[in-house]
């Protein structure tokens, strides 16, 4: 992709320009709070349909963008559009005692319980979870936020394994980035616990009307369970008291620079000779020299977060990465970090450095528990996983529709997003054999045809994959369909993730259109798919349909401030039993609404 560094600022000003677009009331605030930083200008600037994105770039974090999206003005814009829509009103009955439910079920899926607590109505999406690896009943879950705002981060905890649960936005927000400005957005959120039960969470900040950026860190020590949140810096007195300072991963000023997509990750493996350290793996968004690039970068804490390393490119180089430039693999998005029970630290990621649009590949890096992980040469591969096919309908200019953003690919009639990137997931059982997950349009076609949403119509057979590694990620096996046609017919699954147990059992969980007629009409469940034995030439797999009812199509017609979103990604953790929970964002509103939240579900085994 060949972009001069000037023409990203000329973008924002040209948005400035073009505030006649949005409504009286929201010009001026558009024309103030557009982006200062270059990156962040161009992706609103593809987002709004302004700009075509070159066919290998690679998008920005969704989450990032809707803070931009909304300070724009342009989903104030849409909903404008639909002021018959039946939006979401103030229920209150609920009043400020928060918002708990649960969509009951008799069978093996188990119970479905929300996790946010409030009851403001905006979106949530975009989840993870983590168990306690000292109690079972200790979770702690995290989501895209926008109860204050587009968007924030949230982070949620259970001291009953998950029947019940608190939230709370945590303590980012005196965070003072580098050029003076305060941070008021976050995105990506993550969290981790280490050995003793120490919990770690983190995020992107930033502020729209700055270009600089930042990774933060906050903790929650053992027995707090993620509770609250406090600074990570254990030299300083009431430690647990105070969120300031934060622990900074990377930090950065200049308007060419957007770190983005990042996950934190501590070795909470008792025998592993670096037990504790916390981990941090992202996309660094770069302008270089003509170029747009987006390498992985790496850093770490062997102080409980308090302090990090120098971040350093980790993506490497490989035969296999041949565009635009021979051996480089710094086209990248959507790192997962994990660590085996060595210590062994291991990283998957999406990478475009291939030269068919829409082809292409899962990659892996590794660091041995030996090396110093915090230099370059202590890294291993780049190894090549598989392909990763992202050639399902793209839409061009936004789609009063569906919902689906100009420049994202989505699969009609549903206008969410369809990140074959950032729903790359990696995990390690006892034995130290290796399991990548994702989805992708290997096996799509007419009439869902690859190229744009407008021509496009379901069925759409995007499908959801995985692939075992048992010499260390250095190769890998054939990709097995987890959902294939022949089984549920010519349907989509897609924005999966995964865990392994010790023992070798693999659960899958993914979005699904296979129930009912929800392939055409664009009603949504979860699926988990659970194979007891993933490295058989021919493994068996079990279904359990998670979700107690089918989820309704969010769109701008019945949502317009939430349609296209579903986050980047949804969440698996198993526990010390072997069993998997599960996280996900939900449609099914209270009281007969459409709107996203967080549901918690813990299958029967």
């Amino acid at each position: 992709m060949k972009t001069k560094p000037g023409v990203f600022m000329r973008w924002a000003l040209a948005l400035m320009l073009i505030g006649g677009l949005f409504a009286p009331q929201t010009t001026s605030r558009a024309a103030s709070t557009l982006p200062a930083n270059e990156v962040l200008a161009r992706a609103l600037a593809i987002e709004l349909g302004q700009v075509t994105p070159d066919p290998k770039e690679l998008p920005l974090s969704d989450g990032t963008i809707y803070a931009a999206f909304q300070a724009s003005g342009a989903l104030e814009q849409r909903a404008s559009q639909f002021p018959g829509s039946g939006l979401p009103q103030p229920i209150s009955k609920h009043g400020t005692q928060g918002c708990q439910n649960r969509f009951e079920s008799g069978g093996p899926g188990g119970a479905n319980v929300r996790v946010n607590q409030d009851c403001s109505l905006r979106r949530q999406a975009e989840e993870i979870i983590v168990v306690n690896p000292l109690d079972d009943t200790n979770l702690i879950a995290g989501q895209n936020d926008s109860r204050i705002g587009f968007n924030h981060c949230g982070y949620d905890w259970s001291f009953d394994g998950g029947k019940t649960w608190g939230d709370q936005i945590p303590p980012f927000w005196q965070f003072v980035l580098r050029d003076q400005h305060t941070a008021d957005a976050c995105s990506d959120p993550t969290a981790t616990f280490d050995s003793r039960a120490n919990a770690y969470v983190g995020g992107i900040v930033f502020n729209v009307t700055s270009p600089a950026n930042a990774i933060v860190v906050a903790k929650s020590n053992a027995p707090i369970g993620g509770a609250f949140y406090h600074t990570p810096d254990s030299t300083l007195s009431f430690q647990t008291y105070r969120t300031d300072p934060l622990g900074v991963v990377a930090n950065d000023i200049l308007p060419t620079i957007l770190n983005d997509k990042e996950f934190i990750v501590a070795d909470a493996n008792s025998g592993s000779p670096k037990k504790d350290n916390v981990y941090a793996t992202w996309t660094r968004f770069q302008v270089v020299g003509t170029t747009l690039e987006s390498p992985i970068y790496f850093s770490q804490s062997t102080n409980g977060g308090r302090t990090w390393s120098a971040g350093i490119e980790i993506s490497g180089s490989a035969a296999f990465c041949t565009f635009p430039v021979p051996s480089r693999c710094n086209n990248d998005q959507g790192s997962d970090p994990i660590v085996g029970p060595d210590g062994t630290i291991y990283v998957s990621f999406g990478n475009s450095n291939t030269p068919g649009v829409g082809i292409n590949q899962i990659l892996l890096v590794k660091c041995p528990p030996s090396g110093d992980c915090s230099q370059q040469s202590s890294w291993q591969g780049p190894y090549r996983i598989n392909d990763l096919i992202g050639t399902h309908p793209r839409q061009s200019g936004a789609n009063p529709t569906t919902g689906c953003p100009s420049g994202r690919r989505c699969l009609p009639p549903n206008g969410y997003r369809v990140p074959e990137f950032t729903s790359i997931s990696l995990s390690i059982d006892g034995s130290g054999k290796l399991y990548a997950a994702w989805a992708d349009f290997r096996n799509g076609g007419p009439p869902c045809n690859t190229g744009s949403t407008a021509t496009s119509t379901p069925p759409c057979n995007n499908d959801v994959f995985y692939s075992v590694s048992t010499n260390g990620g250095v190769t890998w096996s054939k990709e097995v369909n987890v959902a294939p046609a022949s089984t549920f017919g010519p349907t989509a699954q897609w924005q999966p993730w995964s865990k392994v147990n010790r023992t070798g059992t693999l659960y899958i969980a993914y979005y699904d259109r296979s129930y009912g007629n929800c392939e055409f009409t664009g009603c949504n469940d979860i699926t988990l798919a659970t194979v007891l034995n993933p490295t058989a030439a021919s493994p068996a797999i079990s279904y359990t349909r998670i979700t107690t009812a089918s989820m309704p199509n969010l769109v701008p017609s019945n949502n317009p401030l939430q349609a296209g979103f579903l986050g980047d990604y949804m969440w698996v953790d198993v526990d010390s039993m072997g069993r998997a929970l599960v996280v996900w964002a939900d449609t099914r509103g209270l009281d007969g609404t459409v709107e996203e939240d967080i549901y918690f579900a813990r299958p029967l085994p």
